[in-house]
């Protein structure tokens, strides 16, 4: 086994190691909060474009035009999901710091490490990449009216476009583009072949290194306000019980096979904390609890998905009996 390969069999294992490095910088050393923050939008740049890197466009083209898994997964994240969100937030406090960190991470779909837990349980992972910038450019689109919706016209009133311009070009256009123009030179040259398998590499420890600097950069602001943040602990919990029901009940009215169907279960409950939390940062003055509410959806979260590796494919979406299958593979 090589080095790629041991990474991606241990992932989990260096996760673990990641969060807990950032939460003995979080702890121990809470004046090292700021140098991580500042550093928070190059690695999440970096791991995009190391994850768009992961499937090569000929292959990402193909997986884009399974119109039902596309079309299931943005209805489930963009029409199931927000009906969830506002029940489970009627239970918290109607004060709009609480519900605009709620909202914030909670209506945007994962894009990064839900690859690789869907990979973990055997799903299809290729798929979940190929609904990435979908997922992306919608969220950022409807993010604003969901608020406005959510939490109030005040708070549309008080945010600002900049952050999301922003956040916008650096985190999906510009990893994107590069990952684009990396596969083009991989099929016309030696250099750029040898640099994209240099790249495939990355992911893993990537991911581990945006883990350290989130947790890390944000640890300090969730130990000084964990009595107004315990409160949204419950929330975080249902949510990750009851998404992977609906996503199962969705996989199943539209006919999804079993590794679609992983698939769509790991995106209808993974969320994008990582990605939105420069957007919490932006935010203006009176609303610093909200990148702490953001974070400990995060480590809620990385639990969670811990567990629903072994009950997804134990459990909620079992492998078809080999007598079930068909002899004739693509039958």
């Amino acid at each position: 086994m090589n080095t790629r390969d041991w990474l991606r069999t241990h992932q989990v294992a260096v996760y673990t190691v990641s969060v807990a490095l950032a939460v003995g910088f979080g702890v121990g050393l809470p004046a090292a909060a700021p140098l991580f923050e500042r550093v928070l939008t190059p690695v999440l740049a970096i791991l995009l474009y190391v994850t768009f890197l992961e499937i090569p466009f000929t292959r990402f083209r193909r997986a884009f035009t399974n119109v039902r898994f596309m079309a299931t997964a943005l209805g489930m994240n963009f029409l199931v999901v927000p009906i969830v969100v506002f029940a489970l937030t009627r239970v918290l406090p109607q004060e709009s710091v609480v519900l605009v960190g709620v909202c914030l991470v909670l209506l945007t779909p994962c894009v990064d490490y839900v690859i690789a837990f869907t990979d973990l349980a055997g799903g299809d992972a290729e798929q979940v990449t190929a609904a990435t910038p979908a997922l992306l450019l919608v969220q950022f689109l409807a993010l604003p009216g969901y608020l406005w919706l959510f939490v109030g016209p005040e708070f549309a009133a008080i945010i600002r476009a900049g952050p999301f311009v922003e956040a916008f070009f650096f985190l999906i256009v510009l990893p994107l583009t590069l990952a684009w123009a990396t596969d083009l030179w991989a099929t016309r040259s030696d250099a750029g072949d040898r640099w994209q398998d240099t790249m495939g590499w990355l992911p893993v420890p990537m991911m581990g290194a945006t883990l350290l600097v989130v947790i890390a950069s944000q640890l300090p602001r969730v130990e000084a306000s964990i009595g107004q943040i315990a409160v949204v602990v419950p929330v975080y919990v249902a949510f990750l019980v009851v998404m992977p029901l609906l996503g199962r009940l969705a996989a199943s009215a539209v006919g999804l096979d079993v590794g679609a169907a992983r698939a769509l279960v790991f995106t209808a409950v993974t969320r994008n904390s990582l990605v939105v939390l420069p957007l919490a940062l932006a935010l203006p003055a009176g609303y610093e609890l909200v990148p702490a509410i953001v974070v400990t959806q995060t480590l809620v979260e990385l639990v969670g998905m811990v567990v629903l590796t072994r009950v997804v494919p134990a459990w909620l979406v079992r492998s078809a009996p080999d007598h079930a299958r068909s002899p004739f593979p693509g039958t």
